[in-house]
């Protein structure tokens, strides 16, 4: 979905469309805490994106303001309402694929490969696909279908999408941003051979960051020895690349040939239950911080006490200071629980460190804290 949640408020706010909008946190004239939600693509033209501190964001506004722009609209997030038009939409995408992987709250994968091609593959047959099925090719077909669902989407949500189209779930992804937003991008064909020509073609020119897991770090460190594009990272050999990057060197040597096999995943395991605060205020108030780090227990207690699993093991909590140092610390129960005063207990010994020399040598004030469980039962 092209910026959802700011799409969605636009959509329902007739006397805001147009204007740059960003969702997320009340930016308190510059003083706020959080962080963009959403940017529609106006507001992205100011600097503003998804992650942002929302104090960054309220000065980039003044500054459009101060050069005669609009400035930006800033909205909370209403995530039930989101919620409730992403479950329209994938019920749309579910009318035209038996295989559909929602990736996030605005995002999906969905399989749209042909039955009768598939089974023609898996036994070798080659011949003339007109023949086995009643059109002329796959791709053909997909692109109709992914138009239908572009304009149902619109017809019935008022909002519009972008969809990428390949043989994989790597390239559909790259491709679904390549012509945002209301944008549809094709890569790749019937034929394998040609297929894989396309598919060539469309990843030489692409910056490195475009590759998903190539962040801003691997991006300065190829950039270093001269490599900003795929084409030039393809000359690095697999061996190379696992010396620099590990295990994951050799997936990413595969990816950027546009080889991925990653399977749709139609069932999701929760694997943590976790919350975060910001505080209003960086603090190095004890009191402050003891009574959010019980609060924040409780509520990771009872969404776990909500859910389906039995224990828990692992405890997991995270500290933000004020200059955004992050820093994360773990423990794993020698026994599984489901108790509340052992989790306050375990959250309180992994916090307590960072109130001394022993995690916060420099004494710095908190700006955000955060407690998960995981290993359930």
């Amino acid at each position: 979905m092209d910026a959802f949640f700011a799409a969605v408020e636009e959509r329902d706010n007739p006397r805001i469309k147009g204007m740059p909008i960003a969702v997320g946190s009340d930016p308190d004239e510059g003083k706020g805490r959080g962080v963009v939600s959403t940017a529609n693509y106006k507001a992205r033209e100011y600097g503003i994106h998804s992650g942002l501190p929302i104090s960054i964001a309220w000065k980039l506004s003044e500054k459009a303001k101060k050069e005669g722009k609009p400035g930006v609209v800033f909205l909370g997030v209403d995530f039930e309402k989101y919620g409730e038009v992403s479950e329209n939409v994938m019920k749309i995408i579910g009318k035209y694929s038996d295989l559909v992987e929602q990736a996030s709250i605005d995002e999906a994968y969905f399989d749209l490969s042909c039955p009768l091609c598939a089974t023609a593959k898996a036994l070798g047959d080659t011949r003339s696909k007109r023949g086995l099925r009643g059109f002329d090719d796959c791709y053909k077909r997909a692109e109709e279908i992914c138009k239908k669902i572009k304009q149902e989407i619109y017809e019935k949500e008022k909002l519009t999408c972008s969809i990428g189209l390949g043989p994989n779930k790597l390239i559909s992804k790259i491709s679904s941003g390549f012509k945002k937003p209301d944008g549809m991008t094709i890569v790749g064909s019937d034929d394998e051979a040609t297929c894989a020509e396309l598919v060539e073609a469309f990843l030489d020119p692409l910056n490195i960051r475009k590759i998903p897991g190539i962040g801003p770090k691997a991006e300065e460190t190829f950039n270093k020895i001269g490599i900003k594009t795929v084409k030039d990272l393809k000359k690095i050999s697999k061996e190379k690349l696992k010396d620099l990057l590990g295990k994951w060197g050799g997936d990413l040597y595969d990816k950027i040939r546009g080889i991925d096999d990653a399977p749709l995943v139609t069932n999701w395991v929760v694997k943590s239950i976790g919350n975060q605060a910001t505080f209003l205020h960086d603090t190095k108030d004890v009191s402050e911080v003891m009574e959010r780090v019980k609060q924040l227990s409780q509520q990771v207690f009872v969404r776990f006490e909500e859910s389906e699993f039995k224990s828990f093991k692992n405890i997991t909590i995270t500290v933000r200071f004020f200059d955004f140092e992050t820093k994360t610390r773990s423990h794993t129960l020698k026994n599984p629980t489901s108790d509340l005063k052992t989790l306050e207990f375990e959250v309180l010994k992994l916090f307590l460190p960072f109130l001394d020399k022993r995690e916060n040598f420099k004494n710095k004030s908190i700006r955000l804290l955060g407690v998960r469980v995981e290993k359930f039962e």
